[in-house]
């Protein structure tokens, strides 16, 4: 008989960067350029960045998205994203790029939306759950008002 597989410890849902979605999935977000935070790694990751992200221990997506702007293939990214909401039913899930707010936001939004919050109220819930400052520009915000 084969075991069963044991889930990951969660994110701490107090820790730096988690964000609660309404449906209780905990994803982290957090910028690329400061340190890995205490605790336990990500065991799935999406990676927005322009160029490749270094190799990681854990498994990972890397989404070629430039900084400020959109990704430069949003089929790609929304695959990555509705992948990333799927693992984190029962995983730790990290999404992050260079500074962890508005490529970082955007992503996050996206998983509000997917995780049942209107579109119009993702990046308020973001804003107000991860930071005030998620979601940067004009485009990021259509974009998650777009996502499906």
């Amino acid at each position: 008989m084969t075991p069963e597989p044991v889930s990951p410890i969660p994110w701490d849902p107090a820790a730096a960067g988690v964000l609660r979605l309404p449906s209780g999935r905990l994803v982290r977000g957090r910028g690329l350029r400061h340190p890995l935070p205490d605790g336990p790694p990500p065991t799935f990751a999406v990676y927005l960045q322009r160029r490749d992200p270094p190799p990681t221990a854990w498994p990972a997506r890397w989404v070629r998205w430039p900084d400020f702007r959109l990704p430069t293939d949003r089929t790609d990214a929304a695959s990555a994203l509705h992948e990333a909401w799927e693992c984190a039913a029962d995983e730790r899930v990290e999404i992050a790029c260079s500074g962890g707010l508005g490529r970082t936001g955007t992503a996050l939004a996206c998983l509000a939306v997917l995780d049942g919050v209107p579109r119009g109220d993702a990046v308020a819930f973001v804003r107000e759950h991860y930071s005030p400052r998620a979601v940067e520009t004009p485009w990021q915000r259509r974009f998650v008002a777009d996502f499906r």
